[in-house]
Order: structure tokens, then C-alpha cells, then sequence
């Protein structure tokens, strides 16, 4: 038998992982231990080796995805003194990292922003992290002072997991395409000159 903490061990852990995360991705928490472990080619003691549930795996999934998603949150708060004229290549810079994290590992993606039955409270933790980012931007001086930055979050979240489902997860638009779409539409509006 294979023990867990063995080299052999963590790479059985981590092919159960990637595994759990694309029979989650594909059919939600109606994904079986039995299809997982198939896949992985092993058995379902094996898994349990790992695993104390599949709850255990999904939640680990989904913290996965949690943690990941706050650091690249925490990275992307703009830097104070950017000369006006590159604030708009800064920010795509920044939100073409966000859709590229997106788009490197699509399964926890699909996961952490639609499939999770707590994806609410995930959203909301983006909303107020994102907040939080724009509140400290617009006291650089990077944003008008009159925005209401809760609102301004809400709204740049909800673009992002629209997109996210409709555009890059399905390879219609890249990380770069998206990004600059809405950095365009937010920093520039819609009203030709």
C-alpha cells in the first residue's frame, strides 16, 4: 500500500485533486467518488486514503481557489504616483493578470464562481477586496472622489464573472482582449468625441 506522505503518496493526492476538480467543473457536486477515482486509476480505499469525503476534496477545492484568488486580489492594488498617462496600461495590466488566474486553471474557476452552492459568499469576498482596492486607488488620486467605489466593485466583478462564463472560459476572447475591453469602457466611456 501507498503511503500518503510518500512521493508516490502526493502524487496519487495531487492526480485525485486535478481529477476532482474536472468531474466538479463538468457535473457539479453530482460528481462521484467512483468516476474520480476511475479516472485516476485507483481505488476508492485509495481515495479515502487522502480524503476523508468528497465534501473533504471539494472543499479543498474550493479554499484552493479562495486563497489563490485573495493573493492576486491583494497584488493588484495600483501603486501610488503612477503618472496620470499610465493609469489606464497599469490597471489592463493588472485585470489581464485576474483573467489570466481565471483562465490557468479553469476547473477551480468553474468551481469557486459557479459551482460552489457558497459561490455567493465568494463573490461577495471579491466585491469587498476589490472595494477595498478601489477605495485606496481613488485616495491616490487615481479615481474621481464623487464614485461610490461599493458600487464601482459590484459592477467590475459582475464583468468579470460574465465574462469570465460567456467569453474566456469558453476561448472566444483573451485574458488581453478582456481586459482592455473593460478597462476602455470604464476609464473611457461609450460617448464618441
Amino acid at each position: 500500500m501507498v503511503k500518503p506522505n510518500s512521493e508516490k503518496g502526493k502524487a496519487s493526492r495531487a492526480r485525485l485533486l486535478t481529477i476532482a476538480a474536472s468531474e466538479f467543473a463538468k457535473r457539479g457536486y453530482n460528481a462521484k467518488i467512483s468516476d474520480i477515482v476511475a479516472a485516476a486509476g485507483l481505488t476508492q480505499p485509495a481515495f479515502y486514503l487522502y480524503f476523508p469525503s468528497k465534501e473533504a476534496v471539494f472543499e479543498e477545492l474550493v479554499q484552493a481557489f479562495r486563497s489563490n484568488l485573495k493573493i492576486l486580489i491583494d497584488s493588484s492594488l495600483l501603486d501610488p504616483g503612477i503618472e496620470k498617462e499610465n493609469v489606464f496600461e497599469h490597471i489592463k495590466t493588472k485585470l489581464q493578470m485576474f483573467f489570466n488566474f481565471l483562465a490557468a486553471e479553469p476547473d477551480l474557476t468553474r468551481i469557486g464562481l459557479f459551482v460552489d452552492p457558497n459561490r455567493a459568499q465568494i463573490r461577495a469576498d471579491m466585491v469587498r477586496m476589490v472595494r477595498g482596492n478601489l477605495v485606496k486607488e481613488q485616495q491616490s488620486g487615481y479615481f474621481r472622489s464623487d464614485l461610490d467605489m461599493e458600487f464601482v466593485a459590484e459592477c467590475l466583478v459582475s464583468m468579470i464573472e460574465q465574462l469570465t462564463e460567456t467569453r474566456l472560459l469558453p476561448g472566444l476572447s483573451s485574458a488581453g482582449h478582456l481586459a482592455t475591453q473593460i478597462v476602455d469602457l470604464l476609464l473611457n466611456g461609450m460617448i464618441a468625441e
